[in-house]
């Protein structure tokens, strides 16, 4: 089943987010049905930064490939904005088509971008950002890939000039809607009333930040569509990460913090060591 033809039933897709090969192994392992590629995320894992626009094109397109060489999920991927203009949208879309996206957001922010949870956004014009939507949707070679109309208006414009921003993203060919950051149930029940029938909508769920939490059948609920948990997992892993190396660093071993983690073997299981290694070792057999 494609993407397009899974959010077209009425059940909403939750997509956990993730940033490399392993936690999109990890998350295929546990059910999940797709997987979002953060950005952000991407910028907390390799450089240890912010979600300030530090990322590049060329490195989003690297971690889509090595998550697509383990997983056979969808993977909806954060496109930032584009990484330019219009042609540089066009550039981007056709290569993280070709290493392996199902969905590509794109953002209505100036360079350089932030998180949509971080205050201090602006924005490219409305209409730069619908023209950047179509030539998204001219460079995409399948009609499977969907392109994600988001904006950040909430926190610059207003509420309702955000409303006026995603008319004019779906009127550009959005394939999905995502108004970043409303402040309340009220505000993401009018994007629902609004929007709601014409276009799958998409959610957002970031522990402390601006929106109110909704879990996924709540939000079915509401009339989104699509929901993701960008960065709860490097949050997660943060906080075992410091307990791990503050433990490592008491005493001086691993063993107080052994119930916390894999072993050796545990970890060759989970990412299916003892199968690659077969798979390998028939080639180095001589053919009959």
């Amino acid at each position: 089943m494609s993407l397009k033809q899974r959010l077209a039933e009425q059940r909403i897709l939750l997509a956990p987010g993730v940033y490399d090969a392993l936690t999109g192994l990890i998350a295929e392992q546990s059910g999940a049905e797709a997987v979002y590629l953060s950005g952000a995320s991407i910028a907390y894992t390799r450089f240890g930064s912010p979600d300030i626009g530090l990322v590049s094109m060329s490195e989003v397109a690297e971690t889509i490939a090595s998550v697509r060489d383990r997983i056979g999920l969808p993977i909806v991927v954060d496109a930032d904005n584009g990484f330019g203009n219009a042609l540089n949208v066009q550039r981007t879309v056709r290569t993280f088509e070709r290493m392996g996206a199902n969905a590509l957001q794109l953002e209505d922010q100036t360079l350089p971008k932030r998180c949509g949870h971080l205050d201090g956004k602006s924005l490219v014009s409305r209409a730069e950002m619908a023209g950047k939507i179509r030539a998204a949707c001219d460079a995409r070679v399948s009609e499977d890939t969907l392109i994600i109309g988001r904006t950040d208006a909430i926190a610059v414009e207003g509420f309702e000039a955000a409303l006026d921003r995603a008319e004019a993203y779906v009127e550009a060919g959005a394939d999905m809607l995502f108004i970043e950051a409303p402040q309340s149930l009220e505000q993401m029940q009018e994007i629902v009333s609004r929007f709601a029938g014409r276009v799958p909508l998409m959610a957002n769920m970031v522990e402390g930040g601006k929106t109110p939490i909704v879990d996924a059948a709540g939000l079915e609920g509401l009339g989104f569509s699509f929901v993701i948990f960008p960065g709860g997992i490097v949050r997660a892993i943060a906080a075992t990460a410091r307990d791990y190396y503050a433990n490592l660093i008491a005493n001086g071993s691993n063993e107080a913090f052994r119930s916390r983690m894999f072993d050796f073997a545990g970890l060759n299981g989970l990412i299916g060591t003892p199968g690659i290694l077969a798979e390998g070792k028939k080639y180095d057999e001589e053919a009959d």
